[in-house]
């Protein structure tokens, strides 16, 4: 067992009781979803500045000063649909079926710009948590995330506007962010619970870095068009 794993499981909170658990497992198991093809887009804006946004006519959310990204919206695969940002028309896009991908918010001569990532793959076991870092922090080669403020790491060199992922077991814990050996920005991250998906974002820049976190949710399903 590596330093990582003895700290995860140090860490570890245990919130459920066994019941629970499998009743949660079993919700998830009998929850209405969406036909075969479907995919799910959400938002993400790491800009210093908040965004009003919508997916494919879905719900209408806040992007920026509270959470960084948004609900994943759910589309049809190989279908046009549209993203709006402050009410106006930012893009016609179409993403694979079956995926799940996250579409950042940029500026680029003046005019919103999206970079798709994907976030597909992820975790499957409803009794694990997941964890996906995203490296959306300016002029940042290689961020890496550490278990509180030691040398356990959870993630190293991910690439700008790239995200890397991982199964743990449901954990309460702190955790520290960096591009390279520069400054480091710190979250704690609250008790997760078996079948949660949480993101945890880098932005700011390589010498002013933050980190902030939250749930990963989903529009739910018949909501959106």
């Amino acid at each position: 067992m590596n330093k990582l794993q003895h700290a995860l499981i140090a860490a570890a909170v245990v919130s459920l009781s066994l019941p629970v658990a499998a009743e949660g497992v079993l919700a998830q198991l009998y929850a209405a979803r969406p036909p075969a093809g479907s995919s799910f887009v959400r938002l993400a804006n790491p800009l210093p500045t908040a965004v009003a946004t919508q997916v494919a006519g879905a719900s209408k959310q806040s992007l920026g000063r509270g959470a960084v990204a948004g609900r994943y919206a759910i589309v049809q695969g190989n279908r046009p649909f549209e993203v709006r940002i402050d009410g106006k028309l930012a893009a016609t896009l179409s993403v694979k079926p079956d995926t799940f991908n996250t579409l950042v918010i940029g500026k680029q001569g003046g005019r919103y710009a999206l970079t798709a990532i994907d976030d597909s793959g992820g975790n499957q076991d409803a009794l694990k948590s997941e964890l996906r870092f995203y490296n959306l922090a300016g002029a940042c080669a290689g961020a890496r995330l550490r278990l509180g403020s030691g040398d356990a790491t959870v993630f190293d060199a991910v690439a700008p506007s790239t995200a890397a992922a991982r199964t743990v077991n449901p954990v309460a814990a702190t955790f520290s962010a960096s591009c390279g050996k520069g400054p480091a920005a710190h979250w704690s991250m609250p008790a997760t619970q078996p079948g949660d998906h949480y993101s945890l974002f880098l932005t700011g820049t390589a010498a002013a870095p933050v980190l902030r976190g939250q749930l990963s949710a989903t529009e739910p399903y018949g909501k959106a068009p």
